[in-house]
């Protein structure tokens, strides 16, 4: 089952679940499902219906047969489990479900929040959990607002969107990463605590989930609570390019991905990326990469 990205009433999702074959599970660990939403203020929660099994029953006490890893990276909400005690959730914040074992969450109505979830399964975890790395009990993590780990969780739905052979096996190596950059950060307390740096690592979260580019960067920096002249400054300061280059840069990549993977015209991948006309999004593409969109494609250039 998917649900394709939708912004009618400004309504945000994207989210694949998968039938995970015999030989996928002797990989060690196999996808299950994975996606985002953006849940706004006064939402329903969750905001569309799931498969059996994954819907929240009237008790809002459900059980999964897999694990999964919830990450916040707006809003506040709770969390509670059979093992974990009802726990107040802000942005930064993972929170990792197991197999077998109640669990009940949600965004507070007044703030809603900007979730991401990968589930899984296989011996890989169940080890993990069996040699003491993870805990029923030590289930919530303060891993900062971290660009990559929101990366993480996009190049595993982008990999997955495509299913070109061996993709669980991508989408697994990605999802063993993901667990192992958590277990540093909660060994470490690895989380930037700079004030700036959550700013910036915030943005860099809203820049890639913004790819169409609704939100002009002065939109950002309010949404942050923050002046733009300072979040501009300190960007470039902290990044080495400003914020509006590194929007370019996250479009341009977006641009050869699709490009190379997908059967999307140039106009379509010219109007999902929010440029006004095809010549423009040539023009762009041309002065970054040196061939118009249509010559880098005809090239198979796998440049991402």
């Amino acid at each position: 089952m998917t649900g394709n990205t939708i912004a009618k009433n400004k309504k945000v999702e994207n989210f694949k679940y998968l039938q995970v074959s015999p030989r996928d599970k002797t990989w060690g660990l196999a996808v299950t499902t994975v996606g985002f939403q953006h849940v706004h203020p006064g939402e329903t929660y969750p905001l569309s219906s799931h498969p059996d099994g994954y819907n929240f029953p009237e008790n809002k006490r459900r059980v999964l047969n897999e694990y999964q890893l919830v990450y916040i990276t707006r809003g506040s909400g709770y969390f509670e489990s059979a093992s974990c005690s009802r726990t107040r959730i802000e942005a930064g914040m993972m929170f990792m479900l197991f197999p077998g074992e109640w669990h009940t969450f949600a965004p507070d109505p007044e703030t809603g929040w900007d979730d991401h979830w990968v589930g899984f399964n296989g011996s890989f975890m169940d080890e993990k959990i069996t040699s003491g790395f993870f805990t029923f009990k030590n289930c919530v993590f303060r891993t900062g607002i971290d660009d990559r780990i929101t990366n993480t969780y996009h190049e595993i739905l982008d990999i997955i969107a495509n299913e070109k052979k061996g993709f669980q096996q991508i989408a697994a190596g990605l999802t063993m990463s993901l667990i192992g950059r958590i277990y540093y950060k909660d060994l470490n307390h690895a989380s930037d605590d700079s004030y700036i740096m959550r700013i910036i690592n915030q943005a860099k979260v809203i820049m890639k989930e913004d790819m169409s580019g609704d939100m002009d960067l002065e939109s950002i920096a309010k949404a942050l609570n923050v002046s733009y002249s300072l979040f501009r400054r300190e960007f470039k300061n902290k990044c080495g390019i400003s914020p509006g280059q590194y929007r370019q840069e996250l479009k341009l990549a977006k641009a050869k991905e699709l490009l190379y993977s997908t059967n999307m015209s140039i106009a379509e991948i010219s109007s999902k990326l929010n440029f006004e006309c095809i010549g423009q999004f040539s023009t762009f593409f041309k002065k970054k990469v040196g061939v118009p969109p249509l010559e880098f494609r005809k090239r198979g250039t796998k440049n991402l």
